[in-house]
């Protein structure tokens, strides 16, 4: 019983010493996301999904829940931010070049499709970023438009 006393506290003592340490956030001010608004010209809706769905993993600003200054929440949102952004990151869209704008465009179009995005996790705990069938749809129609676009190497204004 004295050894899972002092497991117990061990533990206790790890989890508070690590609540003094915090990853950085990831947080932008301006419009980070103007260049690929501009770019890509989605409609309000869409630009809305990007809003409530991406932006917080896959740009420079992510609005952080309460739950993000407990350790270690804090670390292992910070590592899906930091793995999203490795993927794709709208605060860069000018950035990448043609091909790769046009990649990108695909992926999104796979990911959603295929549901992995946003991931299942996150819409767990915020139900209003999962899309709906027809937010799919529409985000797959404007992503099939934009890259016609990029493919005849012509910069969307």
């Amino acid at each position: 019983m004295k050894l899972l006393k002092k497991i117990s506290l061990g533990v206790v003592l790890v989890f508070v010493a690590i609540q003094f340490f915090s990853p950085t956030k990831n947080i932008a001010t301006g419009n980070h996301t103007e260049a690929f608004i501009k770019q890509t010209n989605p409609s309000p809706e869409l630009k809305n999904i990007f809003e409530t769905s991406c932006y917080d993993c896959h740009s420079n600003n992510t609005d952080y829940p309460w739950y993000n200054n407990i350790a270690p929440v804090s670390f292992l949102l910070a590592d899906h931010v930091k793995e999203g952004k490795e993927h794709l990151n709208f605060s860069e869209w000018e950035n990448y070049s043609l091909d790769k704008k046009d990649h990108l465009l695909a992926e999104i179009e796979e990911e959603v499709v295929d549901g992995n995005m946003p991931l299942s996790q996150y819409t767990l705990l915020h139900k209003d970023t999962e899309l709906t069938a027809n937010e799919v749809n529409k985000l797959v129609e404007w992503v099939r438009q934009t890259r016609i676009i990029y493919q005849l190497g012509k910069q969307p204004k």
